[in-house]
């Protein structure tokens, strides 16, 4: 069975996600990252995102070479729920398919992996029983946010408001790490979910 052995870690945008999977990454484990994954699928339908959408959400980056200016792609999908609809419907399946052909040989180890997914609920498209949230207040997220992304207070309520409060996720989940305090308070929360994540796959 796929993802047998597959532990999703979620949260909401600047909870601290990619904070805690490096640190996982340290003690050992793999982790197959949904949002690389879906960085190579975008490129590579870079002509169909142009049919969609327009040619000024197309970069040339030489001669040969074109790839998607996801930045502004991004402001769109997240103001528009159709354009955010028919971009899904294009790159959900494509973006699975090569989730799980990365998982197939991490399963025969039979040993718990990550497969990074922030939009582990909302899509509710993988079928793993088992779920890492990364937490922090909303406050937190907010200040976070605006200081990562430079962005206004109403940009970044816009992206936030358009995921599953951070609230709900933290009741979905399976393993819940809090990322309110410093980095040293993480890895010890990180510590612990690991230690509870190896004795639940033994």
């Amino acid at each position: 069975m796929v993802f047998d052995y597959a532990v999703a870690l979620t949260g909401s945008i600047a909870t601290g996600k990619s904070s805690v999977a490096s640190i996982f990454r340290n003690f050992g484990f793999t982790i197959i990252d949904a949002d690389r994954v879906a960085h190579q699928v975008l490129d590579r339908e870079y002509q169909e995102i142009e049919k969609l959408f327009g040619s000024q959400y197309i970069t040339k980056k030489n001669v040969d070479k074109k790839s998607v200016n996801r930045k502004q792609l991004g402001t769109l999908i997240f103001s528009d729920q159709e354009a955010k609809q028919k971009l899904e419907t294009l790159l959900h399946p494509l973006i699975y398919q090569e989730i799980e052909q990365c998982s197939l040989p991490l399963e025969e180890k039979k040993k718990p992996y990550i497969i990074d997914i922030p939009l582990f609920f909302e899509s509710n498209r993988y079928p793993i029983k088992k779920s890492i949230v990364v937490y922090t207040t909303k406050e937190i997220q907010l200040q976070r946010l605006m200081e990562r992304d430079r962005s206004t207070q109403k940009e970044a309520l816009l992206r936030i408001n358009s995921q599953i409060d951070i609230e709900i996720k933290r009741k979905k989940a399976t393993y819940l790490i809090d990322n309110s305090q410093d980095l040293s308070i993480l890895q010890d929360e990180c510590d612990k979910i690991r230690k509870k994540m190896l004795t639940n796959f033994l």
